[in-house]
Parts: C-alpha cells; sequence; structure tokens
C-alpha cells in the first residue's frame, strides 16, 4: 500500500545494519505533553496494519515520544483487536470512534483518564406572579410519584451552560426564557455509570408563559406558586432541593447573588468561554 494513497502512513528513512531501508510509519502529531496522536482513516488489513504499528511504535522510543493516542473510527473496528493484543487500552468512545492508548517509555503512566463527570442543569424559572414552572416527569427518579420538580437536563457536548438550561425549559415545556445565573451547583459520585456528576441550579426569567408540553418525555407541566411548590412532601425528604428552595427566598430578598456568565476568551486556543461570577460583588469591589 503505498503513501500517496493512505493519509495514516507516511514513509521515513531508516538506517538499520548499513542498509537504508524504507518503511511505512503511522502519521502522527505530537501532543502537549511529549506524546503522539495518530487519526486512522483508510483501510488495512490487520497484518500490514500490525508491521506498520510495531515500526511506528519503534520509532516513536527512539525520538522519545511517551504516550501513544490512536483515534479509530467506526469503519476501522476490525483493528481493534490487533491494538490490544500489542498494549493499547480503551480510553474512551464516541458515536463514530474509538480511542485507544499506549505507554511506551518504562516509567508511571501518566495518561489522563477519561472524563470523570457529567454536567446536568437543573432550571428555576420564576414569573413576576412568584410562579416556578414545574413539570411532571414519564421517567426518571420521580416517576409516578406525583412530584412536581422544575426541568432539568444534561448540557451537550460543546454546550453552555447557560444555554443549555434555556434550551432544557424550551424542550420539556415550550417555554422561552432568559438566563440569569447559576444560584448553586452540587457534585455527587458514582451516577452515571460510575461517573461523577456536576449539578448546576440556574435561575432563569421567563419570556413567554403558554406551555406546551413535550409529550415523549413530560407528563404535565405547570406555573405553581412557589409557596406550593416548597411544600410539597418530597421536598423535605431531599436535602438538596430544600436548600434551593431557601436559597430561591434568600435571593428574592436581596441577600443572596449567584453567579453570571461573563464572555472571555480562552487563553488556550483564543475561543470565546463564559466566567461565571459573582458581577453585584464585583462590582461593588471595585466602587469602593
Amino acid at each position: 500500500m503505498s503513501a500517496s494513497t493512505n493519509p495514516s502512513i507516511t514513509p521515513v528513512q531508516m538506517t538499520a545494519q548499513d542498509q537504508v531501508q524504507q518503511i511505512k510509519l503511522l502519521t502522527s502529531t505530537d501532543d502537549d505533553h511529549g506524546g503522539v496522536i495518530v487519526e486512522m482513516d483508510e483501510p488495512m488489513d490487520s497484518t500490514t496494519f500490525l508491521s506498520i504499528l510495531r515500526a511506528s511504535i519503534s520509532h516513536w522510543k527512539h525520538l522519545g515520544k511517551k504516550g501513544v493516542w490512536i483515534k479509530l473510527p467506526i469503519h476501522l473496528a476490525s483493528l481493534v483487536e490487533t491494538l490490544v493484543k500489542e498494549g493499547f487500552w480503551y480510553h474512551h468512545a464516541e458515536p463514530k470512534y474509538l480511542m485507544l492508548v499506549y505507554w511506551i517509555p518504562d516509567t508511571a503512566n501518566t495518561i489522563p483518564a477519561n472524563a470523570t463527570h457529567r454536567v446536568g442543569v437543573g432550571a428555576l424559572v420564576v414569573n413576576e406572579k412568584r410562579e416556578v414552572l414545574v413539570v411532571q416527569e414519564k421517567s426518571g427518579h420521580f416517576q409516578g410519584t406525583g412530584a412536581w420538580k422544575f426541568p432539568t437536563g444534561v448540557v451537550d457536548q460543546g454546550e453552555d451552560i447557560c444555554v443549555a438550561a434555556v434550551r432544557e425549559v424550551k424542550e420539556e415545556t415550550g417555554v422561552d426564557s432568559e438566563f440569569v445565573e447559576i444560584l448553586a451547583f452540587r457534585q455527587s459520585h458514582m451516577s452515571f455509570f460510575d461517573k461523577s456528576d456536576l449539578f448546576f441550579v440556574c435561575l432563569l426569567r421567563p419570556l413567554s408563559f403558554d406551555i406546551q408540553v413535550q409529550e415523549v418525555e413530560i407528563e404535565a407541566a405547570q406555573w405553581m406558586p412557589f409557596d406550593e411548590y416548597a411544600a410539597q412532601p418530597f421536598m423535605e425528604k431531599h436535602e438538596v432541593l430544600k436548600y434551593i428552595s431557601d436559597i430561591y427566598l434568600t435571593k428574592i430578598d436581596g441577600q443572596y447573588s449567584g453567579f453570571t456568565p461573563v464572555p472571555t476568551s480562552n487563553f488556550t486556543n483564543q475561543t470565546s468561554s463564559y466566567l461565571y461570577l459573582n458581577a453585584g460583588g464585583l462590582k461593588r469591589c471595585h466602587s469602593l
């Protein structure tokens, strides 16, 4: 297989036993920590791949490289067994690829673990009548209990927390809303396939009021007086929910400030990101 037809392979001149041999290596890019990243694409049989893989590892070892990351697309899944037999292990998987890793030197492995946390949001949407937007779910922990809860969901990859909260409210209830601030967040462990969980409680302001229930996940939705919401029996059984109610009441009394998103540039790649901070407290500090 020629290098011109396979972007995953590159020819390298190498001297061995006084003879110059041209061998093929996996095309790689350097990472920021002394390792290499290989993005496979072109098909090859396992025998050819094994030969190229071993030559590549030998080459990287000679260069003093450490970790090897091989991104294997789903159409090359037949090469997984070859990689595993050579000492690679699974790092993470996405719908269209599997990432496998290998540690070259005889030292402690410092390859970082896969993402350890899942990020969720809860949206506390309260109108001027001090009514909170609540739902009853068709599945999940509160299914069939009669409990009314605020909309919740998981933040998508590449999605900001403030955007996710607005999206979840719209998807579950049809209500448009505006993000105000993060009131609090909770960290828990062994939550989803042994992953840890970060759950951000967000305060939102409604921009519309007509409810259109998402029938797939939501049994019912309504605007409920906050005092009635907070008085539900199940609230007393869940300490986190009781804290959230107390935080909101303290907030409307003017004694509590959450964290608002401030656009900033990311120092690693110059992309835009949000820094969540107590803007009111910062403003008061600067005015002193």
